[in-house]
């Protein structure tokens, strides 16, 4: 993810790195060769006319419009709610570690549950992404475990039920109560309700038929727009076609690109960044000496 400084609106005007300008320079220099077309043969295709007027284009624009900001909203209620998602991992992660700082007094036992924590988002984030977790959780947890978490298919799931059986063990010794326990294993659930909702998000992308119809109508309207307007725009066509052309496809790449909000696109939410700050918060509480921060990034350059 990108995350920038407040900009000037001139500089806004020319930014590169992180819009989707440059994924899209195809499909509008494609446009700029219809319309260019259309201004060579006068709107004409096998030399008849196409009868498309201003009122036409206004309607289906009008409708093109309202079913793009359907699209919009829905890719971002999925980017909107992963982030709330990983907000309360970060909330459920520092309490559980300070619940067991506070209620069980052996610190290698408290060290492990802290491990075994920050394993759990390094673990989400890794099978989000499809990427392999072993060098993250060998580092918390050494290589013999992280080599069995790994062969498992659900490994943050599979890290949480050796956390809980860590803590019901020292439930069953008697070294936390069960008011203790009750309350720390609340904490589990709510680990438990992030993971499952980041995995309902991640195999439930938004129904094919909605991304296919706005494509085709998109790329429809974008082609038919030079041939209604090349009669009262003549030579400044291809110029205003662009840029039409520009503002809506780029509103469908930005929707494609939001809408799967645990990807590795500029405008994904920046998991390294969280998982790392997680991992430092928890290490903080534990008194543990801090890893450096993965900042997202600054592309202060214009290009």
């Amino acid at each position: 993810m990108i995350v920038r400084p407040k900009q000037s609106w001139f500089r806004l005007l020319f930014v590169w790195n992180g819009s989707v300008l440059q994924s899209i320079i195809p499909q509008l220099l494609f446009m700029a060769a219809v319309s260019s077309l259309a201004v060579f043969t006068h709107g004409r295709i096998f030399g008849e006319k196409i009868p498309l007027n201003t009122t036409l284009l206004t309607l289906f624009g009008l409708t093109l419009a309202i079913f793009l900001a359907f699209r919009n909203n829905a890719s971002y209620e999925r980017f909107n709610e992963a982030r709330h998602l990983w907000g309360n991992a970060l909330i459920a992660t520092r309490t559980l570690v300070s619940q067991v700082l506070s209620y069980v007094p052996e610190a290698g036992e408290t060290l492990r549950i802290a491990d075994l924590s920050v394993a759990v988002i390094y673990a989400l984030k890794h099978q989000l992404r499809g990427t392999d977790p072993y060098d993250d959780l060998s580092q918390l947890l050494g290589p013999g475990q992280a080599a069995w978490f790994g062969a498992k298919q659900y490994r943050p799931v599979a890290i949480l039920h050796v956390l809980r059986e860590r803590l019901t063990r020292a439930h069953s010794q008697g070294r936390v109560t069960d008011a203790q326990f009750w309350t720390l294993d609340a904490q589990l659930v709510e680990l438990g309700k992030t993971i499952g909702g980041c995995e309902r998000i991640a195999s439930t992308p938004i129904p094919f038929a909605y991304s296919v119809l706005l494509h085709r109508t998109v790329y429809t309207y974008c082609v038919l727009l030079p041939f209604g307007l090349v009669d009262s725009t003549e030579f400044f066509t291809p110029l205003l076609c662009v840029f039409i052309s520009y503002t809506l496809i780029a509103l469908e790449a930005i929707a494609n690109e939001v809408a799967e909000p645990f990807s590795v696109a500029p405008n994904a939410l920046a998991l390294d960044a969280m998982t790392r700050t997680i991992e430092r918060s928890v290490f903080e509480l534990c008194g543990r000496e801090l890893p450096e921060p993965v900042a997202p990034k600054y592309p202060y350059q214009l290009t």
